[in-house]
């Protein structure tokens, strides 16, 4: 424990669906819920307009459309977020050598390291300063907690929200904890807290009361020592500015169970890719790949098989996978997939880029039914190589291929458009082969709503603009999201959406045509139904 509150934690508040707020005018103020859209997606952020109404994190998205049908629900945009993370720790670590990110919004900062702080007055003014500092380069607020220890200064920031500091002061962490939830402590989950509830003990006083001996007898030796040094305010833990990472891994859950074996193989193909495509963007490779199935009745099984030494090779992890998954009965439907890698190295064995031919070698040769037959073929772990495979049909695909006919295109709700006449705006909901689009920026009034067809030439997806005048543009944005189809008709009542403000006169074919039976059903403004 320090002497002085010189450890700092932030935390962005709300942080995607403040972005979306100050990316769309004509949401703030107004609940915006974002995350996975599909019948299985989960909220990721909610604003503070929507958290009144029950939503939040980590909720099934059903439920939070039921508690707030009028707020505008929107795909992540992980590119603006990335972004804006960017330039928050950049400012962080103008503060201090010493950052240690554990997210895109969320971060501790040794004051004392960078010498932005020595004393208590210090301290206050380095995170005021940089709340100001976000919100000029961001547009976007963040909470600060400051205190001798990590526990204590991530405790502060939650307190803190929205946009505030908390600081506390070393010596009253006792009295500053004693009224507060055991769940307050990390560690301390619902299946531990309701423990100690039955035990008698529901506030942190109750937990250094009861002295260590009891939590130890409650909780077992290691959680028991741990959780009663957090309950009198002790944390020793450093700030690292270097978190190595143990593992990648890559998972997806699915609309609709998936039944047939080659769908569940040609998946397990794709996920493999992705997460190897992860691994590289770390500068790692690893040595052990895990693969995780979540069966149509809930239940989760995970295989892993160590290869001789470490790789980034997309053959090999896709082919140990593919031999995973052969000891996995999938037969009842498949709701999720995932491809992991551990045993984490910074290096290549070279071998091991022949592995996954040895190993097809070694394999009984299959039996199918016909040449032809795919299922023996990949029953036998040899699936087509990274380039000859045709992209998987999976979450990403936005609605039935026709044969012979071009690919849909995809505008999921949320994303950034540009339109040769109307210029930038942001895409408020899709479907039936229309698209309605809102034409604002950062910096505009509420803009007004258009609808067009999918395939209207002079709108494209487009980057994200910059929040703040002057700043960076948004390098790069994020390719169509290909989680989850964009279902056929929807309703998409954004709040703030004005019907009346569509022109009379549609100029040109650009626009979906009003005299279509399902017009008025499809082609409003509102929400939208892409998904994550």
């Amino acid at each position: 424990m320090r002497s002085a509150p010189t450890i700092l934690h932030l935390d962005m508040d709300a942080f995607f669906a403040a972005a979306e707020q100050a990316a769309k005018p004509s949401l703030r103020g107004k609940p915006v819920v974002v995350g996975g859209l599909g019948p299985r997606g989960v909220v990721s952020t909610a604003s503070y307009e929507a958290r009144r109404f029950g939503v939040h994190s980590a909720m099934p998205m059903a439920q939070a459309r039921r508690l707030a049908p009028n707020a505008a629900y929107l795909v992540p945009r992980f590119a603006l977020y990335r972004a804006i993370s960017e330039q928050v720790m950049e400012l962080l670590g103008r503060l201090s050598p010493l950052v240690e990110p554990l997210s895109l919004d969320e971060a501790f900062v040794d004051l004392e390291a960078g010498g932005s702080a020595h004393d208590t007055a210090s301290a206050r003014e380095a995170g005021e300063r940089l709340r100001r500092d976000i919100r000029a380069v961001t547009g976007l607020t963040a909470s600060v907690g400051l205190a001798g220890s990590k526990m204590l200064a991530k405790i502060g920031s939650e307190q803190a929200k929205p946009d505030g500091l908390v600081l506390m002061e070393p010596g009253t962490e006792r009295e500053l904890l004693a009224p507060m939830s055991v769940r307050t402590l990390p560690g301390v989950g619902p299946a531990t807290g309701e423990h100690l509830r039955r035990a008698g003990m529901t506030t942190i006083a109750d937990l250094a009361e009861a002295g260590e001996d009891e939590l130890v007898r409650l909780l077992g030796k290691s959680h028991g020592a741990s959780i009663f040094r957090m309950a009198v305010g002790h944390d020793d833990r450093p700030v690292v500015s270097e978190r190595e990472a143990k593992s990648v891994s890559v998972e997806d859950t699915f609309d609709v169970d998936l039944h047939d074996r080659v769908r569940v193989r040609t998946e397990v193909n794709r996920i493999a890719d992705r997460c190897v495509e992860r691994l590289r963007a770390s500068g790692h490779s690893g040595r052990t790949v895990v693969l995780k199935v979540r069966r149509y009745d809930f239940s989760t099984l995970t295989r892993s098989e160590t290869l001789r030494g470490p790789t980034d090779d997309p053959g090999v992890v896709r082919e140990a996978a593919g031999r995973l998954l052969e000891a996995v009965d999938t037969t009842g439907g498949v709701r999720l997939l995932g491809v992991g890698v551990t045993g984490l190295a910074d290096y290549t064995q070279e071998d091991l880029f022949a592995q996954a031919a040895e190993a097809q070698a070694a394999l009984p040769e299959p039996e199918p039914e016909s040449e032809s037959d795919p299922v023996g073929a990949m029953a036998a772990g040899s699936g087509p190589s990274a380039d000859s495979r045709p992209p998987a049909p999976g979450p990403e695909s936005v609605a039935e291929a026709v044969e012979g006919a071009p690919a849909e295109r995809r505008f999921p709700s949320g994303h950034d458009v540009r339109h040769a006449e109307y210029g930038p705006g942001w895409v408020q909901g899709s479907g039936l082969r229309r698209v309605t689009v809102r034409f604002e920026e950062p910096t505009s009034e509420p803009g007004r709503v258009r609808t067009f067809w999918v395939d209207d030439p002079d709108l494209e997806l487009s980057d994200p603009l910059p929040l703040v005048p002057g700043a960076d543009v948004v390098p790069g944005a994020d390719p169509v999201p290909g989680a989850d189809p964009v279902p056929g008709p929807g309703r998409f009542p954004a709040p703030g959406t004005d019907q009346s403000s569509l022109p009379a006169t549609r100029p040109k074919s650009r626009f979906a045509s009003p005299s279509d039976s399902d017009a008025d059903r499809s082609g409003g403004s509102g929400s939208g139904s892409g998904r994550l």
